[in-house]
This record gives structure tokens, sequence and C-alpha cells, in this order.
């Protein structure tokens, strides 16, 4: 049988409408950030295998714990936000998660990438934002370790290795933060807090989820190139044919 090659196949066409449907469908967002989440259908993800959509969703959920980090850092250490020049601690949290989103750093350090945009904000003499540029510095370098992408598609080759860096970056920069001090002898930033009267461990929780994540996606982009080649061999061995209608 003849196809007119100048429609697009009967299953694409289905495959759309269905994704239209489905959009009506989904489940709202959970704002509980402990909460399995989905995101809305759309037809990029045509473009997508399982293992890109994985790594997709370990991205965004990388970037929804540093914006986390950004707000309990914010919160902790108020004069921070303040040399912004946002009028009020909400709008200093959505211009830094603009940052952390795009992968920008802070104006004052543009031309700076990724491990020397951590250096500057965790050394004691800077006088900057340090918050702003110690989220911002994590989100680039966590970026950057993706080839620069925070969406991923069937194209996309990433490399185990820099992702494996960037998961060890991340325990550098969290035991910095505890333990780099100022001048004066106090904590650059007041960050985890254990004490008689209170008790707060949520940024060692979010370090860890972030460490979690980028280890499990090093492993899997290991895993995902061994496949490639068992099938192949698997393919060779056992003669298997494709279908071809």
């Amino acid at each position: 049988m003849k196809h007119n090659l100048c429609q697009p196949p009967a299953f694409v066409l289905m495959v759309a409408g269905l994704l239209l449907l489905s959009g009506c469908a989904l489940p709202p967002f959970n704002p509980d950030a402990t909460a399995p989440r989905t995101e809305e259908v759309s037809f990029d993800q045509l473009g997508q295998t399982d293992f890109n959509r994985t790594v997709t969703i370990a991205m965004r959920d990388n970037l929804d714990s540093l914006t986390r980090l950004l707000e309990k850092l914010y919160r902790r250490n108020p004069a921070e936000w303040r040399k912004t020049g946002e009028p009020t601690i909400e709008a200093a949290i959505e211009r830094g998660r603009r940052m952390i989103n795009s992968g920008r750093p802070p104006p004052e350090l543009a031309g700076l990438r990724d491990i020397e945009i951590l250096a500057v904000a965790l050394d004691p003499v800077y006088t900057g934002d340090r918050v702003g540029a110690f989220v911002a510095g994590m989100a680039n370098m966590i970026i950057s370790a993706h080839d620069g992408e925070t969406r991923f598609y069937i194209s996309d080759v990433l490399n185990a290795e820099h992702v494996y860096n960037a998961a060890r970056n991340v325990e550098t920069a969290a035991w910095l933060l505890a333990t780099r001090k100022s001048p004066s002898g106090a904590p650059l930033l007041w960050a985890n807090e254990m004490s008689d009267s209170a008790t707060n461990l949520s940024f060692e929780r979010e370090f860890g989820a972030l460490i979690g994540r980028l280890d499990l996606v090093a492993n899997l982009l290991d895993e995902n190139l061994r496949r490639v080649g068992i099938n192949y061999v698997q393919g060779l061995l056992f003669f298997n044919f494709l279908p071809v209608r």
C-alpha cells in the first residue's frame, strides 16, 4: 500500500490528539516538595526517551531544591537578601529563582562560571550577596555538567563523569558552607542549627537530595551506554528482525 507522503501518518495524529486530551486529565500541581509530581504533557516529549524524561525530571527537582535552599538561606541570613536591592524577601527569592533556572550568575559576577562562582561565594572577603552567588554558582555548575541543558532529548549525549563530579562538588560546597568562617569567626552563612532550643537540618536534607539525584543520573548514564552495547550483541546472537508493517 502506498502512503501520501504529504500527510502525517495516522499514528502521529492519534498521539497528538491523545496528548491534547490527556493535558486536561493530569492531576494539579502538588505544592508538597516531598511528594512525587508530574508535569503537563507537551509535544517536545515526543522527542524524549524514558531515560531522557528521567534526567529531565531529575534536573527539574535539582533546580527546585536549589530554590528551596535559596529561600532557607535568605531567611537565616536576612542581611544577604537586602544586598540584592529588592524591596522584600519574596522579590529577592523570585530574582534568585530566575537566576537558578537560567543558570546565570549574579550580575556582579558576570563572566564567571560554575566552580569560579562558588569559589567567590565562599571567599570570606566577598561582600556581595553571598547566598545568591552560592546558590546560583551551584545551579550553573550542575547545568554545565549536563552540557548546558535542563531538558534532554534523543540527540543529547551526556558525560557520566561530569555529572559524577558535580555531585562531588555539591558535597564540597556543603562542607565548606558548614565550616568556613568570616574574619570575625562567625559562619560565612548560617545554615544547619543544632542547639538546646532548636534543631534544623533541612539544609543537609536538600544537599543530600541533590547529591543522590546527581549520583543516580551518573550511574544511569553508565548503565544506559552499557545496555546499548548489550542490546546490540543480543540482536546479533538471536537474529532479532525488525518489524516492517
